[in-house]
């Protein structure tokens, strides 16, 4: 009997729910922890998500990091005209390894000059604005902001949970604050990071998950294991995650969410702490950041995502947030919604080896920060 791939298929959507985001830091038995949480048998849990993976319902399985630890990086907001916006959608994501998600967005406000928006992080050292004028001639794109977060409020995009939320959910207490700074590896260290942080193949999926990778490394499991506890004590690892499509459809035609929505809020100077850590407490937010637009996007300093199947709903849900925001006395000057259209994902490369050989087949000066 084929096993069931649909992200609906009771058992699936029971894994799902603790695989997409649940399992924060470095998991030395990951697919132990799932099914410890679900109360499923760990050989069934890897046999559902190798299928799914090998369906396609899932994208991707790896270890995240906490790239903004890593990593000099930012959201870049871009002006493309309008004929070579394809174009420099399409290089981004295929020919430039260090831009992540690459999302075309249109405006609640009306049309926008910045259509095109992009995740960008450059290895510790290299200039990011360097990289991205590189990326505006290559792609002829006229302008770009840099939006870096300076903190971050909620990280974690777990579709299958989210999906019957109520507006105005939210948790008991304030979202954590998480600091922005740059930890410094060394060559050992990037070995084992970058083994860690690789996407898995479904044949890959096994008990003994972290063996080869450790391996590839040149360490003893032993040693690979105690690497990612230190990484998790310095902060730079996210969680394990089975990614989803976050709205194209998964290979069978099904979609696990229809809308992605960039909400933006402008808050009194001094008060970003506070805003982000109420915005970022609400459940339905997979990502919140206080990152600094100035006046092109009229002072907006608290920015986050949500994802939905239903556009009205999300809006419920944004407007519980500004209802909420206005309770506790938090003033907004200005808000709006950015909606994503076409859109890619891909874990932005980080490694200094890496960013190295991709400039000289650019033929480009590294330029440093």
């Amino acid at each position: 009997m084929p096993v069931p791939v649909t992200f609906n298929d009771p058992l699936n959507a029971r894994i799902l729910a603790v695989s997409e985001d649940r399992l924060q830091g470095f998991q030395p038995d990951p697919f132990g922890a799932i099914a410890q949480q679900t109360g499923l048998d760990p050989d069934l849990v890897i046999e559902r998500i190798r299928a799914m993976l090998e369906a396609g319902t899932i994208r991707r399985v790896r270890q995240t990091l906490l790239a903004t630890n890593l990593a000099q990086g930012a959201l870049v907001a871009w002006q493309v005209p309008e004929g070579k916006l394809n174009h420099a959608f399409d290089w981004m994501f295929q020919q430039d390894p260090f831009s992540g998600h690459v999302v075309v967005r249109s405006s609640d406000a009306g049309p926008t000059r910045y259509q095109l928006w992009t995740t960008v992080k450059v290895p510790a050292g290299y200039s990011l604005a360097g990289h991205c004028e590189l990326l505006a001639k290559q792609t002829g794109a006229e302008h770009f902001l840099l939006l870096p977060a300076k903190k971050l409020f909620a990280l974690g995009v777990g579709h299958i949970r989210r999906q019957q939320l109520e507006p105005g959910s939210r948790a008991e207490v304030l979202a954590d604050v998480t600091d922005v700074g740059v930890t410094t590896l060394t060559a050992a260290e990037w070995r084992v990071l970058t083994a860690l942080k690789r996407e898995f193949r479904p044949e890959e999926l096994t008990p003994d998950l972290w063996a080869a990778r450790a391996r590839e490394a040149g360490v003893t499991l032993d040693e690979f294991v105690a690497s990612g506890a230190d990484f998790n004590r310095r902060k730079i690892i996210g969680r394990f995650s089975t990614f989803l499509e976050h709205v194209k459809p998964a290979s069978n035609g099904e979609r696990v969410t229809r809308f992605n929505a960039l909400f933006h809020w402008a808050v009194p100077p001094g008060r970003e702490l506070e805003a982000g850590r109420e915005v970022g407490r609400h459940h339905i937010m997979t990502h919140a950041y206080w990152r600094e637009t100035g006046p092109e996007f009229h002072h907006v300093n608290i920015m986050g995502v949500a994802h939905g199947s239903d556009k009205a709903l999300l809006l419920a849900h944004k407007a519980a947030i500004d209802a909420h925001l206005a309770a506790v006395g938090i003033p907004v000057a200005y808000t709006n919604v950015f909606w994503g259209g076409r859109s890619e994902i891909k874990p932005s490369e980080i490694s200094p080896m890496i960013y190295q050989e991709w400039l000289a087949r650019q033929g480009a000066t590294p330029q440093l920060a």
